[in-house]
């Protein structure tokens, strides 16, 4: 007998909310605590992001369903931080038997949401402004991948010299949402990435991971700090990936396929240095 999923639904809630207020705080002259019923201009960021973040997990979700393996529905995490959530994760509960499998049920989730991350993106950069960095209201600036930094200059062109561009909250729910799946394709341990470098690799891919997890530590040293953090989660959570059931199954032409567009599509995502205070 099935349970009713109170507990994920109640995270989703309180995630939607928690998102809701953090797209609110980013409207010029918003204050929620004076005027409680503008928290709802928070809604574009907030639908947006939420959007994105579901589309990932439940591709996750029906790739395993797909696969006979068993999954939980999403968890969605609240945080009070600057956009109002950690993400969201589902869990494996049983175990994945063939590296096809591996590789539709760990690509299924960053494709999805990549390509919902580039639409939100392009929408919100039409309603995007350029203003001169002495005008911005925050000295905190995101760093640009190779995609998004193609898009910018598409959609709004090159900014004059001591401009920057100053990102509506669709545009930067789907900067974010390109963010999250670079980091999710990291070929490391038994992230998205690590699911499908293993389902190629084997057990080489333990090697690759710890050469990844230094590099990280070496980028949150040399760029951003929060690599060296994201270096060390992976450490906690380990680098070793459990093996599939029947390894002696092999990949096909289009799970190959599939595996070079995740590829691709974490070389276009990549930022270097995601955040930088402007001088």
């Amino acid at each position: 007998m099935k349970t009713f999923p109170f507990l994920h639904l109640a995270l989703f809630a309180l995630t939607f909310l928690s998102t809701l207020i953090a797209g609110a705080f980013f409207q010029k002259g918003v204050n929620i605590f004076n005027e409680p019923l503008r928290i709802l201009e928070g809604l574009p960021f907030s639908l947006t992001l939420m959007a994105i973040l579901l589309s990932h997990e439940l591709s996750h979700y029906f790739a395993s369903k797909k696969h006979h393996t068993k999954a939980t529905l999403p968890y969605f995490i609240p945080a009070p931080s600057l956009i109002g959530t950690f993400g969201a994760f589902i869990k494996m509960k049983s175990p994945i038997v063939t590296r096809k499998a591996l590789i539709d049920i760990g690509a299924a989730g960053p494709i999805a949401g990549f390509f919902l991350s580039v639409i939100a993106v392009i929408v919100g950069l039409r309603y995007s402004s350029v203003v001169h960095v002495a005008e911005a209201e925050s000295i905190l600036s995101l760093g640009d991948s190779l995609l998004f930094s193609l898009l910018s200059r598409l959609v709004m062109g090159v900014p004059p010299p001591s401009h920057e561009v100053l990102l509506h909250p669709v545009a930067f729910a789907g900067w974010i949402g390109l963010f999250v799946t670079s980091l999710n394709l990291i070929p490391i341990g038994q992230l998205d990435g690590g699911h499908i470098a293993y389902a190629f690799l084997g057990e080489r891919h333990k090697f690759i991971s710890v050469i990844l997890v230094g590099t990280l530590l070496l980028l949150g040293f040399l760029s951003w700090e929060g690599w060296a953090f994201w270096g060390a989660v992976m450490i906690v959570l380990g680098l070793k990936h459990p093996p599939v059931i029947q390894w002696e199954v092999p990949l096909d032409r289009t799970r190959k396929i599939i595996g070079g567009l995740a590829l691709i599509i974490f070389i276009l995502t990549f930022i270097p240095s995601p955040f930088r205070i402007l001088e």
